[in-house]
């Protein structure tokens, strides 16, 4: 039993020290093997590797991807002209060299970050200190994204090389601080509301003047339809006039008779209309008198017509 558990020990031990002398580098990462301390290798290639077991040797690990540094720093920047201005960027960079890396910026990704951060907002303040607002948001807006690239990686490939390589920059959004903001809105609104008013009244002015001239273009042809139908029924009451003048003139008698219909017509409108006139002596029941059959006849009709 006790050979046994010796052996098994045994194997225990060195499946832990192989276990501990090897490791495997993904291919998204850059392994570095450290020997007390120091930076004894730098492997770039994927796969299984060797090292001495610890504390002899070491190994860590760097992301040789391309990273993404966003901007978390709101503090305002100022424009040529003095203008206040929040800008919101990006940085693509990657991890070329893990040993420069390593000596003149730090362990780990992070430590990468923080620095770049700093460096790439100081070249954004220094580019928007010379350009005013307008620039920043006109075509001119590549070319500051162009000259803060250019200043990082001058700075980053300096007298102490940081061992990364600066892909791209860009900016996300550029906007006043809040209180420039609110004003500006407020401005905006306000022209906004001026336009709309100066349009409602020149709309109103157009209303009455179209209103005003369909008014007159209706009094003009009420004007004329009246005139032509005066003129027409003129030209009828002519007709007329004529017709019962020709009508009239062949046969006086029967004129008198007409007229003397149409006066009785008139006078008496209702059943209530009351005329008080001497039958016999007064021309106004001629017509009756002379239509009678005979004096009496005439006479007892006349009396007849004095009340309806």
């Amino acid at each position: 039993m006790n050979r046994i558990g010796f052996i098994v020990s045994s194997l225990l031990v060195v499946l832990a020290l192989l276990s501990s002398m090897l490791f495997v580098v993904d291919q998204r990462q850059f392994g570095i093997v450290y020997a007390l301390g120091q930076i004894k290798e730098v492997i770039t290639e994927p796969g299984l590797h060797f090292k001495m077991p610890p504390p002899f040797q070491n190994v860590t690990y760097i992301d040789k991807r391309l990273l993404t540094l966003d901007s978390a720093d709101t503090e305002p920047m100022l424009t040529a002209e003095k203008q206040r201005v929040v800008i919101d960027w990006y940085v693509r960079w990657r991890i070329t060299e893990p040993s420069q890396y390593i000596r003149n910026v730090g362990l780990d990704e992070a430590a990468g970050a923080n620095q770049l951060n700093r460096v790439v907002r100081n070249a954004f303040q220094e580019e928007i200190n010379r350009r005013t607002v307008s620039e920043l948001l006109s075509v001119k807006r590549e070319q500051l994204m162009n000259d803060v690239k250019r200043e990082v990686l001058e700075a980053v490939k300096g007298a102490k090389p940081w061992g990364v390589d600066i892909i791209d920059v860009r900016i996300t959004r550029a906007d006043y601080v809040d209180a420039i903001t609110e004003s500006v809105y407020r401005r905006m609104e306000a022209e906004r509301k001026r336009v709309a008013n100066e349009l409602r009244s020149t709309g109103g002015a157009e209303g009455e003047r179209i209103r005003a001239d369909a008014e007159r273009q209706r009094e003009v042809t009420v004007a004329e339809a009246y005139r032509e139908a005066q003129k027409i029924k003129g030209e009828g009451d002519a007709q007329a006039a004529a017709l019962y003048a020709e009508a009239f003139g062949r046969d006086p008698q029967f004129a008198q008779f007409h007229r003397s219909l149409e006066a009785y017509k008139s006078s008496f409108g209702k059943r209530s209309d009351v005329v008080v006139i001497d039958p016999q002596s007064s021309d106004f029941f001629r017509a009756f008198r002379n239509g009678g059959s005979g004096g009496a006849g005439g006479a007892a009709a006349a009396p007849a017509a004095g009340r309806r």
